[in-house]
């Protein structure tokens, strides 16, 4: 494995919200009222190496989309760094956020809303680059019509608005909204979970084509089990803001460790030609805003013991390039005898 050129270290991100007028009258009766604190990352720590494609995977609420919006600069972490080259990629300074790198670009989830409806494609192209001197000021206009014929729209397009365009043509357009800022990485939120399949396709395939010519690094959070295994060379599991699954594609796809990356695959439902069994996780995600102790999965695991409900387990290997945080991984039999008491 090279050298990474992006580290996630030991990052945690908390969101306060203070209580409204009404709230504070209420508070005073009962004794409540207190700002509201949500734990959306906990100590996540990853590394990215240069050409390869991570995969985020997780549930609705796990923290992915916080933990891509980090990493692209638009929140800082409340503790912890994220750095590009060993160099940070935002600050906050008197409660805004500062990005420090024009280098990691990001990728929303829906283009529509992600575009200005009042400006042309191309002046949308155009305003990056040009604000931060990335091209000749003579060359941007050439330059932005290239971009959306390497994304598979034709160059006169730079003289339409978003709304004249189809869900994918305007994901074309997000994707090389990206690249006209010339990033080394690439952030992409749910990029195609608002599209339809035989357009994800198309989009899919346009993004493993761009990877290949310009040697991209990329994030990819994404729900689509099947989409992760297609696009990604490891997948990283998240669950209530902590990461607890890390692996090549392959391996976790061939023999998931973690119980709740067990629980997850199990519940995907399949196409076969035998009888499948879907398996649903039990019980409820607890809440970010009231983590529960110990492993946050321990009130949904069939498996968990004393220990589970009490301490919060660490990452550790689980072979050459596999890294669990589960107590079964690092107190094997114990474990198991204590689960099955």
């Amino acid at each position: 494995m090279t050298d990474p050129i992006l580290k996630i270290d030991h990052v945690s991100k908390r969101f306060t919200r203070m209580p409204g007028l009404a709230e504070r009258w209420v508070g005073k009766l009962t004794g409540g009222g207190k700002p509201v604190v949500v734990h959306a990352l906990s100590d996540v720590s990853l590394e990215v190496t240069k050409r390869e494609v991570l995969g985020i995977v997780g549930e609705s609420g796990c923290g992915k989309s916080t933990l891509g919006r980090v990493v692209a600069g638009i929140y800082a972490p409340s503790d912890g760094s994220v750095t590009l080259h060993g160099k940070p990629i935002a600050r906050e300074h008197g409660g805004n956020v500062d990005k420090l790198t024009t280098q990691v670009q990001m990728i929303h989830q829906d283009p529509f809303a992600s575009l200005n409806p009042r400006m042309k494609v191309g002046e949308t192209l155009a305003e990056g680059p040009r604000h931060h001197k990335i091209i000749p000021a003579n060359q941007v206009r050439e330059r932005m019509r290239e971009l959306l014929e390497k994304v598979g729209l034709e160059g006169a397009y730079a003289d339409r608005l978003p709304h004249q365009f189809s869900g994918g043509q305007r994901q074309r357009v997000a994707i090389a909204r990206a690249l006209a800022m010339e990033p080394e990485v690439l952030v992409l939120d749910e990029a195609v979970a608002s599209l339809d399949v035989s357009i994800q396709a198309q989009v899919l395939n346009l993004f493993m084509d761009l990877r290949r010519d310009l040697g991209l690094t990329a994030l990819f959070i994404s729900h689509d089990l099947s989409v992760v295994r297609h696009v990604c060379d490891r997948v990283a599991i998240m669950y209530l803001g902590r990461l607890v699954e890390l692996a090549p594609a392959d391996e976790l796809y061939a023999e998931p460790k973690h119980p709740y990356t067990q629980a997850l695959f199990a519940s995907v439902p399949t196409v076969g030609t035998g009888k499948g069994r879907f398996e649903a996780i039990k019980g409820e995600i607890p809440s970010p805003i009231d983590p529960p102790p110990g492993c946050a999965f321990h009130p949904r695991c069939p498996f968990a013991g004393p220990r589970c409900r009490a301490e919060v387990p660490r990452l550790t290997g689980a072979g050459t390039a596999r890294t669990v945080a589960c107590h079964l991984n690092d107190g094997g039999v114990e474990m198991k005898t204590e689960a099955a008491a």
